[in-house]
């Protein structure tokens, strides 16, 4: 349990001393916020000329987290580059002699990963969702309505799990940019463009992203599989697999 500890606490030292671990949280904070003001004005101000039909099919839960699920790709390079820096630099040699334990070496990461994102999603999500509800106007909810309690906290689980997942995914391929290069196309652009589309509409809501969106949602949302609980779930046994992914490639190959 020492030695644990002491890990974590050295792997916080390293993160919060790094230059590329302040700059992803600014941007995801700036990026969240700068969203959720454009989407909460936009929706806000076209609310009173929409149509019944538009005015029933608008989920203000949903539409909360619209910066959110943004700005949750600074987190994911956050995640990788927490991860994978050592391995590109060589100083992965020089911990492991401090730790020669690499579960707990990998643990000790895993752990402050999850603790910054939590920290960083708590505040941030919670933001962003206050703000988007009071552009929203009569649109809006409080956070004392049906559904929005749940959805907020999935929205901060939201961000702790993408960042878990891009730790593995980055401990499995050990390199930064094959990672990024990965991870961001495929939460950014892909998973929207095979949602989509109606034939591949089916399997891309079991994308890591896709599923765990669902989970934000103040309805069930039409034509899909998978529901908020069942979209966490499916979120979550991603993370599962790309953390013993990881940890097998870290216990396997040589440093």
């Amino acid at each position: 349990m020492r030695i644990f500890s002491a890990a974590t606490i050295a792997e916080w030292t390293k993160l919060r001393t790094l230059r590329s671990t302040v700059g992803a949280l600014i941007f995801y904070v700036t990026a969240t916020m700068a969203v959720a003001v454009l989407i909460g004005t936009f929706v806000g101000r076209n609310y009173a000329t929409m149509s019944a039909a538009d005015r029933a099919g608008l989920d203000p839960i949903s539409i909360g987290f619209s910066g959110a699920r943004f700005g949750v790709l600074a987190l994911v390079v956050l995640g990788v580059l927490a991860m994978s820096s050592e391995f590109s630099s060589g100083t992965v040699r020089t911990f492991l002699v401090a730790v020669p334990r690499r579960g707990v070496f990998y643990g000790a990461k895993l752990l402050t990963g999850a603790l910054v994102a939590l920290a960083a999603g708590t505040v941030t999500v919670l933001a962003g969702f206050l703000t988007t509800q009071a552009l929203l106007g009569d649109a809006g909810v409080s956070l004392t309505d049906p559904g929005v309690a749940r959805a907020l906290v999935c929205g901060v689980l939201y961000a702790v799990l993408l960042l878990l997942f891009s730790m593995g995914v980055a401990a499995l391929l050990r390199s930064s940019a094959l990672a990024i290069g990965i991870l961001v196309p495929l939460f950014f652009m892909v998973s929207g463009i095979l949602l989509s589309i109606p034939a591949t509409r089916t399997v891309a809501q079991f994308l890591p992203d896709v599923a765990g969106g669902f989970a934000m949602d103040g309805r069930p949302t039409e034509g899909m599989l998978l529901t908020p609980l069942t979209g966490m779930t499916v979120l979550l046994a991603w993370v599962v697999a790309a953390a013993a992914g990881g940890y097998l490639a870290l216990t396997r190959r040589d440093a």
